[in-house]
C-alpha cells in the first residue's frame, strides 16, 4: 500500500503560545522621584490641615481645649468618635468641629 503524505502549510513564525516574551525591564528610580504625568500608586499621607473634623475635650472651666481626641476627613467617622467620647466621658464638655464651626457639643452635668 502506498501511503501519501499530507503536506501542511508551513508557518512563517511560531505560534503565540510558543513565542518567548521579552524580559521585563525594571527601572529603579531614587526615592521620592516619580514619573512625570503619572500619579503614584498610593496617595501620600494626608496633612493635618486636610482633616477638617475634630473631636475636642475641653478643660473643666471650658476656657481652652485640653486634648484633641480625634481628627478625621469624614463627618461620619467624626460623629462616631464624638459619640464614643460622650459615652466614655459623660461629665466633660466635648465638641465636634468642622473647621472652625461647632457641629455638635455635649455639655457635662454642670451646665
Amino acid at each position: 500500500m502506498n501511503a501519501r503524505r499530507l503536506s501542511l502549510p508551513r508557518r512563517l513564525s511560531a505560534p503565540a503560545c510558543r513565542r518567548r516574551a521579552a524580559p521585563a525591564r525594571i527601572v529603579r528610580r531614587p526615592r521620592g522621584e516619580r514619573r512625570a504625568g503619572r500619579p503614584g500608586f498610593l496617595p501620600g499621607p494626608r496633612r493635618r490641615e486636610d482633616l477638617p473634623f475634630r473631636v475636642e475635650l475641653w478643660n473643666e472651666a471650658r476656657t481652652a481645649v485640653e486634648q484633641v481626641l480625634a481628627v478625621t476627613a469624614s463627618g461620619g467617622i467624626g460623629y462616631a468618635a464624638f459619640y464614643a467620647a460622650t459615652r466614655e466621658l459623660p461629665q466633660r464638655y466635648i465638641t465636634l468641629r468642622h473647621k472652625h464651626r461647632i457641629v455638635s457639643r455635649r455639655n457635662g452635668p454642670g451646665h
